[in-house]
């Protein structure tokens, strides 16, 4: 059977109402001949995507509308290979192993975390401009690359987006740390390959965002997403908090001034990582 994706613009959905809309579609999937195969989540976006073996668009349709009424807005045909290439994965992740938490522990967790978003610039361009093929090399050059670095700075990636991660770490300048070696190791590539320049836009925040089966939510998550939203590409951007932890650090902050941020009531005063040499 053919692989589709599709897309469903859910703003204002959480990702307990995601999981359990995926839920009552596997609950019916066998009565329209789907088999789903796992699904994504963008919270930032309003967005979810869902990929699965289907014998024919409408059936796709047919299986959302009675499981939960949410109809997709676009359906399409796709690559197995170039789905994975994009979004890192075409199957659901794992789940815990059964006894892993003890059962009078809370799988809710809050705790102080440095979180980071990148966003890949013109990611539907690069696609146009290239073509398929060779557009998946670049996004299979982008996801390697930043992960080699998170891995090396101690970076755990809680999302990937497609042209985009989000990070949590422990450390305010692991994250910035984090964030210069990325910047400057694209600095290299495209300086190598200038046909196929990857730019990338960052931006860091800290809080206590809370954690439920190895997801993160909340007002820092948000927050740190419309940070990385204002950055221009090829730059750092990181709420006050950042440039407070850092003090001492041999960072260099630039004052960007205060910027308006959407679903926040009160402008943020904004600083730019100084990264070039």
């Amino acid at each position: 059977m053919p692989i589709y994706m599709d897309r469903h613009e859910s703003i204002g959905a959480t990702a307990e109402s995601v999981a359990d809309a995926h839920q009552k579609d596997l609950m019916l999937q066998d009565k329209y001949g789907v088999k789903l195969m796992t699904y994504w989540f963008d919270e930032s976006r309003g967005a979810v995507f869902c990929l699965m073996d289907a014998p024919a668009k409408e059936k796709v349709r047919q299986l959302h509308a009675e499981a939960h009424g949410s109809v997709p807005h676009k359906i399409m045909e796709v690559d197995p290979d170039a789905v994975e290439a994009f979004l890192g994965r075409i199957e659901d992740p794992q789940p815990a192993v059964s006894g892993a938490v003890p059962a009078d522990e809370s799988h809710v967790d809050s705790a102080f975390r440095t979180i980071m978003f990148t966003d890949m610039k013109d990611s539907t361009a690069i696609t146009t401009r290239l073509g398929d093929q060779e557009a998946i090399e670049v996004f299979r050059t982008h996801n390697a690359l930043i992960r080699e670095i998170l891995a090396l700075h101690s970076g755990r990636e809680i999302q990937h987006t497609g042209d985009g991660f989000m990070v949590s770490f422990t450390s305010a300048s692991q994250a910035v740390d984090c964030a210069i070696a990325i910047q400057q190791a694209l600095a290299t590539h495209n300086q190598q390959r200038p046909e196929a320049s990857i730019n990338v836009r960052i931006g860091i925040c800290a809080g206590e965002p809370v954690e439920e089966d190895q997801r993160l939510f909340g007002s820092t998550v948000q927050l740190t997403s419309r940070i990385c939203d204002k950055a221009d590409p090829d730059q750092i951007l990181v709420a006050p908090v950042i440039k407070d932890l850092c003090l001492g650090k041999s960072f260099a902050f630039a004052d960007k001034g205060e910027h308006a941020l959407k679903g926040f009531e009160q402008p943020l005063r904004m600083y730019e990582v100084q990264w070039q040499d």
